[in-house]
């Protein structure tokens, strides 16, 4: 066998292979400890406030009232204030002009780029390629932070089984472990090898927690989690953020069993602080002190403050309760001393961490690499490795590059704003080079036909569909661009059907009977309800919003520049009537299997009750997705083989090696992700019929062979039972394939 490049992720890669700037450890021994306690030494109880208050410069009114609130120490950190000029002169009034000289913090949302714009979030998880998706944070914090931003509110880590929640779209899918992967990545990204670097930034760990898991996918909205389903689930990106380093974290709009995320002493002080250790600070999302007076959980915005303080929240985002009511509130012993110094301590802490003491200023110069071409090409192939292959009859793809000419159509085929997707405020349309574009480049504009067809996705009008058919039925294929646009997703974006909103799935219809060879690529800021369109379409590819350079990537992957290699970070459902639908769902006592459910429109009238089985499925939808977690297909052909364990059985303390040969047997080089499951058939809370537990990226020539190796401890085997985090003894199975669907099977067994 050939020695294959592989980039592999597995329990102890997440904590080790990246070593971040600032572990635990390394915390204990932090020089700037002393710096700041001789600090908060000097500090009054005004400028201690004044740390702990973030603002946007415009609820203050005016720039003087801005430049004034910052040299009275009234302000520790500002969101939303950029450019290199503005962020030096409003430093250069903290660190002159304030009695104490303290550097204020510039933060704002980065959350897949500042104007190099990359995949959004849930579609770098696609990637499953964590040193790839570091590399694209890397990038993001160079560019911000030329700009005098110095702390982005991300990494989005929320997990959801929702694909309704408009913020799906920030996050890395369903699965705790893949997630936990690009967590790591995305902070050491940001953060980078040394927090004093001028191109570093402090990353923020969000929504924590339990914010994905919104009833009915409606933002905003309550959540009620299980404590197992909270920690072997929930927090698992955020414990992974923490182990990598993250310098904040932020609690989250929502309330968790009722109570507010930002009110939550069980997470923020038990979990945060006392289990985890960690010693950064939290800030909380916008408002979201103050809104709990609206979920009900507090009386009035003095009594919101309290409760945020006593629960560990540090810093408050955009509210001004702590600067109105900290003072009153000591005075009636309600907080103490001792709790202001240690939010101020944690600040200041972050601060020194990140070198903003012996250099709070912005290099003018550091902008000119903004757009770096390599950055450009870093977002292309970012945007390549994201798009997943969901179908591909008879070879469809790639086309031939000598093809006669083609019809480009579809909404977002040329909508620069559209593919950059949500959360990028920063981001220019005119930057984009959208596959319209990209695709008349590779062939040249005589070779392309276009008609959009519809102006924008939402669009129900069919005036443009004579044109489109017209183009299509003179070309030799159609490559239709469907999808979302942009504000269809992201913060407030909730829908409740998540099919192809307009006319696109009457269009596609009508472009399948002209039998011409139909080619539908879907960028869009969710997984989309698409069953009817995988049926009618010769080839999908899904290429989410895929940020700056979504054309040309798109581009490489039909003309075969290179093969896909995606696979799905989600679960793709047939219908919201699914929701919520995730693969390491438990087994039930009546599960489903082939042949166990009737589809609906098969039932006999007046049939009789018993006759269709008393079995956990939908009358409608069966027992199945559209397409299973980790699904994705190539332009090659991938055989497993020869699974192989080290033992059969596995000492508590010991560990167990797990094989498998991966050989290309098709006639493309191309990327593999091969997949290890396990399943704990018995424990003492039910357990998962399958969980994610390792996944290796493998390139392979066509005809290469490689041998695939994971190493399983009892750690990975633990599990929160209710009661302690811990394995038990029993049986297991293990598969290693390519989904969550698939795969070669093996048995061990874990010894008492």
């Amino acid at each position: 066998m050939k020695p294959a490049k592989i980039i592999s992720a597995s329990l102890t890669v997440l904590t080790l292979a990246m070593v971040s700037s600032c572990t635990g450890s390394e915390q204990a021994k932090d020089p700037a400890e002393a710096k700041v306690e001789k600090l908060l030494s000097l500090m009054t109880i005004d400028e201690k406030i004044g740390q702990m208050s973030q603002l946007d410069p415009g609820t203050l009114g005016s720039d003087e009232n801005l430049k004034k609130a910052v040299r009275d120490g009234r302000l520790g950190s500002l969101l939303n204030y950029f450019g290199t000029k503005e962020v030096n002169e409003i430093q250069r009034i903290a660190v002159e002009e304030s009695r104490l000289g303290i550097p204020l913090l510039i933060g704002r949302d980065v959350i897949h780029g500042y104007k190099t714009i990359f995949p959004i979030p849930l579609g770098m998880a696609a990637s499953w390629n964590p040193g790839l998706v570091k590399g694209a944070f890397r990038i993001a914090a160079e560019e911000a932070s030329s700009q005098g931003i110095k702390w982005t509110f991300a990494p989005m880590i929320d997990i959801t089984w929702d694909p309704r929640w408009g913020r799906i779209a920030e996050g890395c899918g369903e699965d705790p472990f893949l997630a936990s992967a690009m967590a790591a990545a995305m902070v050491h990204g940001i953060q980078g090898d040394s927090l004093s670097d001028p191109a570093s930034m402090a990353a923020c760990a969000k929504h924590y927690a339990g914010y994905g898991f919104s009833e009915g996918g409606r933002d905003y909205n309550t959540t009620y989690i299980t404590e197992p389903v909270l920690r072997n689930v929930v927090l698992k990106p955020f414990k992974a953020a923490r182990d990598a380093g993250a310098l904040t974290f932020m609690s989250a709009f929502n309330d968790l069993n009722g109570i507010p995320a930002s009110g939550n002493e069980f997470t923020l002080r038990q979990i945060l602080r006392d289990e985890w250790h960690f010693d950064g600070f939290v800030v909380s999302d916008w408002a979201s002190v103050t809104e709990m007076v609206s979920h009900g959980y507090a009386v009035d915005e003095k009594d919101a403050a309290a409760k945020a303080i006593n629960a560990g929240v540090d810093m408050e985002m955009a509210t001004t309760s702590y600067f109105d009511n900290i003072k009153i509130l000591l005075a009636e012993k309600k907080i103490t001393q001792k709790q202001i110094d240690n939010a101020v301590r944690s600040i200041l802490k972050v601060k020194f961490r990140l070198g903003l003491f012996e250099n709070p200023y912005t290099d003018p110069d550091a902008a000119r690499k903004i757009l770096d071409p390599s950055f450009l090409e870093h977002a292309r192939t970012m945007a390549r490795q994201s798009a997943v292959l969901l179908k591909n009859d008879k070879n469809i793809l790639p086309l031939n590059r000598s093809i006669g000419s083609v019809a480009v159509s579809g909404p977002l085929a040329d909508a620069p704003r559209d593919q950059l997707g949500t959360w990028c405020f920063d981001g220019n349309a005119a930057n984009s080079v959208t596959p319209l574009k990209a695709i008349s480049d590779f062939l040249g504009k005589e070779k392309v036909n276009f008609a959009p067809g519809l102006g924008y996705s939402r669009d129900r009008s069919e005036k443009g569909f004579d044109q489109a058919l017209k183009t299509a039925e003179r070309s030799d294929a159609v490559i239709f661009f469907a999808g979302e646009e942009w504000i269809l997703s992201g913060e407030g974006q909730s829908r409740g059907e998540i099919n192809l909103p307009g006319a696109q799935d009457e269009l596609i219809s009508l472009l399948d009977k002209t039998r011409i060879p139909l080619i539908v690529v879907i960028m869009a800021g969710r997984p989309l309800a698409i069953g009817r369109l995988l049926e009618e379409a010769d080839a999908v590819i899904y290429a989410w919003h895929g940020g700056t350079m979504a054309g040309p990537a798109i581009a490489d992957l039909i003309f075969g520049i290179e093969s896909p290699s995606g696979k799905l970070p989600v679960t793709f459902i047939k219908g919201s009537g699914q929701i919520p639908f995730y693969y390491y769902r438990n087994n039930t006592g009546r599960p489903a299997t082939p042949g166990s459910w009737t589809p609906i429109d098969s039932i006999p009238v007046e049939n009789p009750q018993s006759s269709l089985g008393y079995k956990s499925f939908w009358l409608d939808y069966g027992y199945t997705p559209l397409l299973p977690f980790g699904f994705g297909l190539s332009y090659t052909t991938f055989e497993y083989s020869d699974l192989s364990l080290s033992d059969l059985s596995m000492p508590m303390n010991g560990k167990l090696i797990i094989k498998a040969s991966v050989q290309n047997t098709g006639k493309m080089d191309g990327d593999e992700i091969a997949q290890l499951y396990l399943r704990d058939r018995v424990g003492s809370i039910t357990r998962p019929v399958r969980e994610l537990k390792g996944f290796k990226r493998i390139h392979l020539e066509k005809g290469e062979k490689t041998e695939v190796v994971f190493e399983l401890t009892s750690e990975d085997l633990a599990f929160f039972n209710g009661k302690i985090t811990a394995a038990e003894p029993g049986e297991f199975d293990v598969w290693i394939g390519p989904d969550s669907s698939n795969g070669l099977h093996g048995e061990f067994i874990l010894e008492k």
